[in-house]
C-alpha cells in the first residue's frame, strides 16, 4: 500500500501566503465593517483569500510557463462581484467606494499568492491612508463644495418653479435638474444642487419654511 508524502515546503510557503493573505483582507474589511458598508469584515477576508489561493492554483496549473490564464480570470470575476456592491438610490449612485475595495483586495491577494508581500502590505497601508486619513480632506472640500440631490415637490406652476430655482441661485448654490415628472397637479423635480455646506444648510431651512414647497427629500 503506497504511502501518502507531504511536500512540507509546499505547504508550510503556501500556509504563509494564505496567512499574509487573510490578514490584510482583515484590516481593510474591519474599515468596511466599522464604517456599517454593505460588505465589510469576513466579505473582503474571502476575497482576498480567494484570489491567493486562485493565484496558487494557477501557478501550479501553469507549471510555471503560463501561470496567468487563471489569475486573469480573477479580475473578470471580481468585476461581477464588485457590481454587486453598487446600488441606485435614488438618483445617487452608492457603493462605489466598496465595490473599489473589492477590486483592491482581490489584487492584494493575488500579490500575496505570488509572495510579493512587501508589495501586498504597501497597497494596503497606502489603501488604509485614503480611507482613514483623506476623509479629512474630503470633509474639507464637502465644506466648500458639496453634492446634494434634492427632489422637490411644488405645484404645476411654471412661476413658483422659477421662483424655486431663483432661490437656488439665491443661496449661492449651481443646480442642474435631472429629472421631472408630473403627478396629478404637482410636479416632481430632481435637482442635483453644489455648493457650500452653510448654504446648503440655509437652503434647507428655506425649503422647510416655504409655502410653496410641499415637500422635499435630499
Amino acid at each position: 500500500m503506497s504511502q501518502v508524502h507531504f511536500d512540507y515546503a509546499f505547504l508550510y510557503e503556501n500556509s504563509i501566503k494564505l496567512l499574509v493573505s487573510l490578514v490584510l483582507g482583515a484590516v481593510l474589511g474591519a474599515e468596511r465593517e466599522y464604517k456599517g458598508r454593505n460588505i465589510g469584515f469576513r466579505t473582503i477576508i474571502l476575497i482576498t483569500l480567494g484570489s491567493t489561493l486562485f493565484t496558487i492554483l494557477s501557478v501550479i496549473i501553469g507549471g510555471g510557463t503560463d501561470p496567468s490564464r487563471v489569475a486573469s480570470n480573477i479580475v473578470t470575476g471580481i468585476g461581477f462581484l464588485g457590481a454587486g456592491a453598487i446600488f441606485r438610490e435614488g438618483a445617487t449612485v452608492r457603493g462605489v467606494t466598496t465595490a473599489s475595495i473589492i477590486w483592491v483586495s482581490a489584487a492584494i491577494g493575488m500579490a500575496c499568492g505570488l509572495s510579493q508581500y512587501e508589495f501586498a502590505i504597501m497597497v494596503t497601508v497606502t489603501v488604509m491612508i485614503i480611507l482613514l486619513g483623506f476623509a479629512g480632506v474630503q470633509k474639507f472640500i464637502d465644506r466648500y463644495n458639496k453634492e446634494i440631490i434634492y427632489n422637490i415637490v411644488i405645484e404645476n406652476n411654471p412661476a413658483i418653479r422659477t421662483e424655486l430655482e431663483e432661490k437656488i441661485r439665491s443661496h449661492k448654490l449651481k443646480s442642474v435638474w435631472l429629472n421631472f415628472s408630473k403627478i396629478d397637479s404637482d410636479l416632481h423635480i430632481v435637482y442635483e444642487v453644489n455648493g457650500s455646506e452653510t448654504n446648503h444648510e440655509a437652503f434647507i431651512q428655506y425649503l422647510c419654511s416655504s409655502e410653496i414647497i410641499k415637500s422635499f427629500r435630499v
